[in-house]
């Protein structure tokens, strides 16, 4: 009696789960196409996905054995591309389709080479899953991250395709764990595997009772800024900029940061200190503004070679060489700390031996945590936005060579001690035979 009121209970519950995220997803959809009037990202968005289902049957052969991988942005992208490029060496029998939901991610990579199909996911709900995997009949699905989408899972769930989630973080404030979480639980039991960043994630995901499905691997962008490390490419318009001077090479950066980093840099008079600043914000209105903070700065676009070593302050104004122009830092600055959105990746300076700064909002982020706490990493506080803090510590450890050198080491170490995860998740695909028909 006592069970069939509980299973009453869980089916209403579940059900109401359900009529709930489909609102959800009907309001997404119309706010979306609403603001693709007013925004150039929510255009693309819209944009991207009509005629997408026409696309992918001209695109995809029907006889074709197929990995998908998912990825939200261009995030995780970069944490499942080192999976992705190492499956292409194991399984070359196999081609790859790889998806984005958001612009940012598939604008980037549309053209990425290591895929043979990029593509936008359709928006979910039961019809767009179904026909999307009736077309794609991929062979195993690989999640990157973070995106839970409730009819894809349970149209992969029910058709007994593999479906693994990679690199996964989880947090005590997500739904999951909270009483209102039952149908993004639901969603979780789907995957036949959840590999996750660390303990603390594993361990909330025992408190839900999914443990047999859970492992630590790590994160696999470890694996990733060590592959780019190894095969370095030099720029030779930025070794001319650098010549023998000490540069801070700050990425990521938003006007939050930019405020800071004019500050320090401007008042630093006893230091010859060169900047190379990469925005995360490329637009021409937003280097603009960056040019208003630094009236001297010289655009790479418009570097010319021969003069360039006089230059001060070079502001990067593309995007692709940015995880190579941490290697010519003597510090590396990263942005979005300033922001409660929080730091961006520390780890692709870090890989370099390079001493990593970044403002107060990196708790969110593991790999920033575990930077500061072996050294190589360094958080400041600056609520006056006049980088009066981050002059202090760049003067300090211009002056104190041996604790500058010691962050250094651990900057590095701390990368390269969290390799791994990439040959863990290979390894448990092939030894539970993921794609054995």
């Amino acid at each position: 009696m006592h069970y069939c009121l509980y299973f009453c209970y869980q089916f209403k519950y579940n059900n109401l789960a359900v009529f709930f995220y489909n609102i959800f997803l009907w309001v997404f959809k119309a706010g979306i196409h609403i603001a693709s009037l007013f925004s150039a990202k929510a255009s693309k968005w819209v944009q991207g996905r009509k005629g997408l289902f026409d696309k992918l049957t001209l695109a995809i052969p029907a006889d074709e054995k197929i990995i998908w991988m998912h990825c939200a942005s261009l995030g995780e992208f970069e944490q499942g591309r080192p999976l992705l490029e190492k499956m292409k060496e194991q399984f070359p029998d196999y081609r790859f389709l790889l998806t984005f939901f958001s612009p940012s991610g598939y604008e980037v990579q549309k053209n990425y080479k290591g895929a043979d199909w990029v593509f936008y996911l359709p928006a979910d709900g039961p019809h767009n899953a179904k026909r999307f995997l009736e077309i794609v009949h991929p062979s195993l699905v690989i999640f990157v991250k973070y995106e839970f989408w409730y009819y894809y899972l349970k149209k992969i769930k029910y058709r007994n395709i593999p479906l693994v989630l990679v690199s996964a973080l989880f947090r005590e404030d997500m739904s999951f764990f909270s009483w209102y979480g039952g149908l993004q639980r639901k969603m979780l039991s789907r995957f036949d595997h959840l590999f996750v960043q660390n303990e603390r994630s594993a361990e909330l995901i025992k408190g839900i009772g999914l443990e047999n499905i859970c492992s630590v691997s790590g994160d696999t962008r470890f694996d990733r800024v060590a592959a780019i490390a190894g095969r370095f490419e030099p720029i030779p318009l930025v070794e001319e900029f650098c010549g023998n001077s000490p540069v801070l090479v700050a990425g990521s950066t938003w006007p939050e940061d930019e405020m800071v980093l004019a500050g320090a840099f401007h008042s630093l008079r006893d230091l010859p200190l060169k900047m190379i600043i990469a925005p995360h914000e490329t637009d021409e209105k937003n280097i603009r503004e960056l040019k208003k903070l630094f009236p001297e700065a010289v655009r790479f676009s418009e570097a010319k070679t021969g003069a360039l070593h006089k230059e001060k302050v070079l502001i990067i104004d593309n995007i692709g060489m940015l995880s190579r122009l941490y290697k010519y830092g003597w510090l590396t600055y990263i942005g979005g700390g300033m922001m409660k959105n929080g730091v961006h990746n520390v780890l692709e300076a870090a890989v370099y031996n390079k001493i990593v700064l970044f403002g107060p909002f990196y708790q969110k982020y593991t790999e920033a945590i575990g930077l500061v706490k072996s050294g190589g990493g360094i958080t400041f506080t600056d609520e006056a936005k006049n980088g009066h803090t981050l002059k202090l510590l760049i003067e300090t450890l211009a002056d104190d060579e041996s604790e500058y050198r010691m962050r250094s080491e651990a900057a590095g170490d701390f990368v390269m001690s969290h390799r791994g995860a990439t040959d863990k998740i290979l390894h448990y695909i092939q030894e539970n035979r993921l794609l054995t028909s």
